[in-house]
């Protein structure tokens, strides 16, 4: 069954009726996107894939937290319904809010580094099982897990990297809860100055590594700052420990393009 009949079918189940239209909007690795609409002028949003209740638990734990996200409406076995939230241009009142959220996200702490479930960015996978060691779990759960199947050369230089993270990364900084995916696509910005997290990867870990993330493909504004409030000495020297883990999953799931990020990372901290 597609995409669209998938939907159609579990919100007829779920709302009652079924929605008078679905269209496709942009979409991840792991679900098709659909906005459905109903005559009486309902929207919601609707996520297909085979990982949408693990999904549904990320942004409820993000809104727990207090930090802006999507309401889940409703979530099938593999359906997963949200609300419809207005996008606008980022404006500096919409970056100091994403700061502020991201702020209360981090602020939100678990017992250990890891999370409840494993996730998945289309075939790689994100082990999540809990450590107490922060560069152990970097290390393992991450970088070495992310390595596999990374040409040989690349492969040694990432085991040679991961004996050095004790005297790289802090043991044990508070283990935040993280969006785990927080490059600037996956920030909402809506009107009036709102911003929300959305597509999460969530676990608890440095709260570095999400604000690495928003550097990697671009930079958050200024006023980013104002609301996610001061951070920790050396930041800027453990940043590119973080963004090699993305680099390695680009690597993995659009080939070879990629490489000479991986590489840049890996130069960066003499790797």
């Amino acid at each position: 069954m597609g995409a669209v009949a998938a939907a159609t079918r579990a919100a007829e189940e779920t709302f009652g009726t079924p929605p008078a239209s679905a269209r496709a909007l942009h979409g991840g690795d792991l679900s098709d996107v659909l906005l459905l609409e109903w005559p009486d002028g309902r929207r919601v949003v609707a996520k297909c894939g085979p990982l949408v209740d693990r999904e549904a638990r990320m942004l409820r734990a993000i809104r727990s937290a207090g930090a802006p996200a999507p309401d889940v409406l409703a979530c099938t076995a593999h359906v997963l319904f949200l609300e419809t939230l207005d996008e606008a241009s980022p404006t500096p009142p919409a970056w100091q809010s994403l700061g502020v959220g991201l702020r209360r996200l981090h602020d939100s702490t678990g017992a250990t580094y890891g999370w409840q479930d494993d996730y998945a960015f289309g075939s790689v996978e994100i082990l999540n099982d809990a450590m107490e060691d922060w560069p152990a779990f970097w290390g393992e759960r991450r970088l070495l897990a992310t390595a596999n199947g990374t040409p040989a050369d690349l492969r040694r230089r990432i085991d040679a990297l991961v004996r050095r993270l004790p005297d790289l990364l802090p043991s044990a900084p508070p283990p935040a809860l993280l969006h785990g995916d927080l490059w600037s696509g996956n920030a909402l910005f809506g009107p009036g100055g709102t911003a929300f997290f959305i597509d999460p990867a969530c676990y608890h870990g440095h709260a570095e590594v999400d604000l690495a993330m928003l550097h990697l493909f671009g930079r958050p504004a200024p006023a980013f700052w104002e609301g996610y409030g001061p951070t920790e000495p050396g930041m800027d020297d453990r940043r590119p420990v973080y963004q090699l883990w993305p680099a390695l999953v680009h690597l993995r799931l659009f080939g070879s393009s990629y490489r000479g990020l991986v590489e840049r990372c890996l130069s960066a901290v003499g790797g």
